[in-house]
């Protein structure tokens, strides 16, 4: 936890400065009000120390002024001059605690293991009312359970493995709901109540994600100019999920390798090494045999992190979750979107099983949202999905919507797939399919699988 400690005597403040570096937290100083507030607008910190008696200023309305701005941030106030009814005051304005100086180093434990009950219980809060914001489009509920074989195999082994410290690697293309599913396995384990925290590797320059990862001290790069504690810390007793990780740079691997091995860490800039209790889940779109081959990706972290090892399948060989995962989205945007619509046509309905979805979730829920907003009926009709989906469309029957059909201009690979969709839908099983096709049953059981249909 990062702390600020506000007050004017300079010896007493750098005295519990140090006191809580010394229980592995961070601390920093400030000898007023008024530069303690410019403070806490400047950097985050998850808790204050704040003196009573700080000169000509009143410590009770720096803490109003301090809760206005953050009303969840525990304030612990402390004075010389201690009383029950200081005491009282402190709590009745929104101080979590009160400590009378001098204290004890016992007593500051107390307090501390009170200020950090408080803390996770407001980051629980928060999360939970982050994940009831994005629970209906997101809800792991939905997007995981699955008449699939192949993702119920996933599940299988991923849920097996929630319970274990071990680490576990997701595959799978982008797009099909890695993090999700990352967030799952923590919420099912032993781990659920701690912190559960995302560093996206592809997204900071080198430096900048050696910083976020393990943290930095002052003066270390040009711009760091307070201590900071990185998202290691900010995981510690929890789950650290590292996305696309293959992407990781090759410089900062060892520094992982590390962590995972020795659960030990250095911040940047720093000699002190500190212990890291920390579970990895990490997800990654390459390929990372090709990327060990290449010499992109150090071949002892890869086995390192290929303990528990999991394929998040594509959307195209889910077809049995399709339309599942469609009338899921559609429901939550027209209730965001205030639209009174029915659902999707018959033709949408075609279009959204035909194509093959390379952007996967990611992509089936932008184009229903779009289709959502664009929808002029009281139902999504193909023309109110994106114009790749009307392109691939097996769709018809009613004229208002786009065919395929023999002298359209698509490739030979798309007539094919519409047609023995179309034959597939109108017959009763693959024996008379076969026959109308006029190819035997292994051949288009080979074809069916190829377009994604079980």
């Amino acid at each position: 936890m990062d702390f600020l400690v506000i007050d004017d005597d300079k010896t007493f403040r750098d005295a519990t400065c140090l006191l809580i570096d010394g229980e592995g937290h961070y601390a920093e100083g400030a000898r007023s009000g008024e530069a303690g507030l410019l403070e806490l607008k400047e950097g985050k910190f998850d808790a204050v120390l704040l003196d009573l008696n700080l000169g000509a200023e009143k410590g009770l309305d720096i803490l109003e002024q301090m809760l206005k701005r953050r009303p969840n941030l525990p304030v612990v106030m402390f004075t010389a001059q201690g009383s029950v009814k200081n005491a009282v005051e402190a709590m009745r304005r929104g101080a979590v605690d009160f400590l009378e100086k001098p204290f004890t180093r016992e007593q500051f434990h107390l307090v501390l293991a009170r200020v950090q009950r408080f803390h996770q219980l407001s980051q629980n809060i928060e999360r939970l009312e982050r994940e009831v914001q994005d629970s209906n489009a997101q809800s792991p509920e939905v997007l995981l359970d699955s008449s699939t074989p192949l993702m119920k195999e996933v599940m299988d082994t991923l849920l097996r493995a929630a319970t274990t410290p071990a680490s576990i690697l997701i595959l799978g293309e982008s797009g099909t709901g890695k993090s999700v599913l990352a967030r799952a396995v923590h919420q099912q384990s032993h781990l659920a109540e701690r912190p559960f925290v995302t560093v996206s590797c592809p997204s900071l320059s080198r430096e900048l994600l050696e910083s976020e990862l393990f943290g930095h001290v002052r003066g270390s790069f040009t711009g760091a100019l307070r201590d900071h504690w990185g998202k290691v810390k900010t995981a510690a007793g929890g789950t650290l999920f590292l996305d696309e990780i293959g992407d990781l740079p090759i410089e900062i691997q060892p520094k992982l390798l590390r962590l995972l091995q020795e659960r030990e860490y250095e911040r940047v800039g720093e000699n002190v090494t500190r212990q890291a209790e920390v579970r990895i889940i990490a997800a990654t779109s390459h390929d990372l045999r090709k990327r060990v081959a290449e010499g992109a990706f150090r071949e002892d972290l890869y086995f390192r992190l290929n303990v528990i090892i999991a394929e998040m399948p594509p959307l195209r060989q889910r077809p049995g979750d399709l339309i599942r995962f469609a009338e899921h989205f559609f429901k939550h945007f027209a209730a965001v979107c205030g639209r009174r619509l029915e659902g999707f046509s018959e033709a949408a309905s075609a279009a959204i099983r035909a194509y093959s979805w390379p952007g996967n979730l990611r992509e089936l829920r932008n184009a229903i949202e779009r289709a959502v907003i664009m929808a002029k009926g009281s139902k999504i009709n193909l023309a109110d999905l994106p114009a790749e989906l009307r392109g691939q469309s097996t769709a018809g029957g009613n004229g208002s919507d786009a065919e395929l059909q023999v002298g359209s201009l698509v490739t030979m690979e798309q007539l094919e797939e519409a047609h023995l969709r179309k034959v597939l839908e109108r017959t009763a099983n693959l024996a008379e399919a076969a026959q109308v096709l006029g190819i035997d049953q292994a051949t288009l059981y080979r074809k069916r699988k190829k377009i994604g249909l079980e």
